[in-house]
């Protein structure tokens, strides 16, 4: 079957991700790996994903550790700065798709509030043709049923799609599915991928 539609995952495919690179930054390394220690950031996210609301989560937890509090509340306050930067060559990629009347969908483990100032300062995230956020799903990568919900939505499933996220978790549950899959571990490689499908022209991929 011809691929019908690109689905991009967004943290580290779109816009780069790395709280702990932030944090190195502002408080320094050491800090940062105590807090990391004592703290489960990733899961406070999670549940940020999971549609839970973007500052009432974060604040609840900066006030469960008061020894944190400052810290924590900057993956709040400061979120634009962790979420940063855009990852130019792949928003290239999402519009030369688009300009050749490819369909280009997100699949992303996102917030509804942060997703929403995400967009503030990144317009392309409301450029998408369909958008699968999990916050407004209620369901997270690599569960099973955020792919299924993509189908079922768009009518398209197997290998009729194309997808590319940085984790191989996320991937592999993709290539569970029949869909075409990408490790994203750079944008060339995934402009490679999209001109080796004949998608995109070297020219266009560029």
């Amino acid at each position: 079957m011809t691929i019908k539609a690109v689905v991009f995952d967004i943290g580290n495919v779109l816009i780069e991700w790395n709280p702990e690179r932030f944090y190195d930054r502002v408080i320094g390394e050491d800090r940062r790996r105590a807090m990391f220690a004592a703290v489960d950031l990733h899961a406070m996210n999670d549940k940020v994903d999971l549609g839970h609301h973007f500052t009432d989560t974060i604040y609840a937890t900066a006030e469960q550790y008061p020894d944190w509090r400052a810290e924590i509340r900057m993956w709040h306050d400061r979120w634009i700065e962790i979420a940063a930067p855009m990852i130019d060559h792949s928003v290239r990629l999402m519009a030369a798709l688009q300009a050749k009347g490819i369909p280009v969908f997100s699949l992303t483990n996102f917030g509804i509030q942060s997703y929403d100032h995400a967009a503030t300062h990144y317009p392309f995230l409301r450029q998408f043709d369909r958008n699968f956020i999990s916050g407004h799903m209620q369901v997270i990568k690599p569960d099973p049923t955020i792919y299924e919900m993509l189908e079922a939505t768009s009518g398209l499933s197997g290998d009729a799609l194309i997808f590319a996220d940085d984790r191989a978790d996320n991937v592999a549950a993709a290539d569970a599915r029949g869909w075409h899959t990408h490790l994203f571990e750079g944008p060339q490689g995934w402009a490679d991928r999209l001109v080796s499908e004949g998608l995109l022209s070297q020219a266009e991929a560029a």
